[in-house]
């Protein structure tokens, strides 16, 4: 069976139901595909259960669902954002086929000028929309397979709490967002923490009277475009470490040096029965802080040049974890280790649609998620537009550009 449509949007999440606001709002013909069978299916089973927003509450802007309630400097639960999500769905009606899988996207030379073939039905369309998410499969090096099988290795989001994990200690590669603060809650928890670091920064949770995520937008650091990078490889550093948990704080690897979590540089490769580590301990920790320095001198400017009177503030600089020795190699047997959490990244799979659409970096080569295939579209990921583009602050803007791109043809 064909069904012949305007548009296809391949993906539920917060970009797939997004645009489709949009274009409900104006009355075209669309559908939503959604491969698992329920809304909000990231939120709800690919975060661990204590999961809050690293963002204040404000910055959730689903268009027309706009957050509004009391608490704009809260961190909200998972829990709330799958129940806004499910609301969201429903109060605007969306065409959205769940459990629909889409397994291929061809060209054709016709009105119609692409057909998605799906595990139920397939669609001729004069648009596709790939809005399939930044997160869609945690990257896991190729040695792991290597590693004692009794010692279990899961993606970051595969975790759900320290009780679910085998006993003994945990390794946590990667300390951007999810790795720190799966570390933090593990270490809390009271299990050894051996947390592998990258270049990843942190920013202020709370400076000079306001969040930092308010200061990251007022000075223009979350509309940053890819001309603006050094270079367009950038667009793929860890994201800023930070967390909403507990009301908030600021995150920060030298606290978890005093606070007993081991710290380690970026692991090289298995050998002999043992992980081999780079000695970048000390440089991760370098790029960590400078990281977090520059913010904070990027705000005092902006502060400086609108000439706002706003007390000036001296935080507390921290220096601990320059004193841990750079560990050169792992054993996992020895030191007892029952589980390790790859929150290394994530790597993107659009080789469904059977288009050359990506650039040497393997991203989408798009203007703002319009390709050079007319009628071909991608929504959702960050740097489509700006730094937030794929975010819950920004993902309106996008979707709503798209819409109008879209309603003009």
């Amino acid at each position: 069976m064909v069904e012949k449509i305007e548009s296809v949007i391949i993906g539920g999440g917060q970009a797939g139901l997004s645009l489709s606001y949009y274009l409900t709002q104006a009355g075209r013909e669309h559908v939503v595909l959604e491969k698992t069978p329920q809304v909000a299916n990231a939120w709800r089973n690919r975060r661990w259960d204590s999961f809050t927003l690293i963002t204040p509450n404000w910055s959730f802007k689903l268009p027309g669902a706009e957050y509004a309630s009391s608490e704009p400097y809260g961190f909200m639960p998972k829990s709330e954002i799958v129940r806004r999500f499910e609301q969201y769905e429903q109060e605007n009606h969306m065409p959205v086929s769940y459990s629909t899988e889409v397994t291929r996207v061809e060209p054709m030379v016709d009105h119609y000028r692409y057909r998605i073939f799906t595990n139920n039905k397939n669609y001729e369309s004069k648009n596709v929309i790939m809005a399939t998410g930044m997160f869609q499969k945690g990257k896991i090096p190729t040695y792991a397979s290597q590693l004692p099988q009794h010692i279990l290795q899961i993606p970051s989001d595969a975790y759900r709490n320290p009780k679910a994990l085998p006993s003994g200690a945990v390794l946590v590669v990667g300390s951007a967002q999810s790795g720190c603060q799966i570390a933090e809650e593990l270490n809390e928890a009271g299990r050894k923490v051996y947390l592998s670091t990258s270049s990843a920064g942190r920013f202020p949770r709370r400076y000079r009277g306001k969040d930092g995520y308010d200061w990251l937008n007022l000075i223009g650091f979350l509309d940053r475009t890819v001309s603006m990078l050094d270079s367009p490889k950038d667009r793929f550093f860890g994201s800023l470490h930070s967390t909403g948990k507990g009301g908030g704080h600021e995150i920060n690897l030298h606290t978890f040096y005093r606070n007993g979590i081991i710290l380690l540089g970026h692991l090289r490769g298995y050998e002999d029965g043992k992980l081999m580590l780079a000695p970048d301990l000390k440089e991760n920790l370098t790029k960590s802080d400078g990281a977090a320095a520059n913010i904070l001198k990027m705000i005092d400017e902006y502060i400086r040049k609108n000439a706002l009177n706003i007390p000036t503030e001296e935080l507390t600089i921290l220096d601990d974890a320059y004193a841990a020795p750079e560990i050169r190699t792992l054993d996992l047997i020895a030191e007892n280790v029952g589980a390790i959490i790859w929150a290394t990244g994530y790597s993107n799979d659009f080789s469904l649609v059977q288009l050359p659409l990506l650039d040497s970096y393997g991203f989408p080569s798009t203007d703002r998620g319009i390709t050079n295939y007319p009628g071909m579209y991608f929504l959702g990921l960050m740097w489509m537009n700006t730094f937030k583009s794929g975010f819950l602050m920004g993902i309106g803007e996008s979707a709503q550009y798209l819409a109008e791109v879209i309603c003009k043809e």
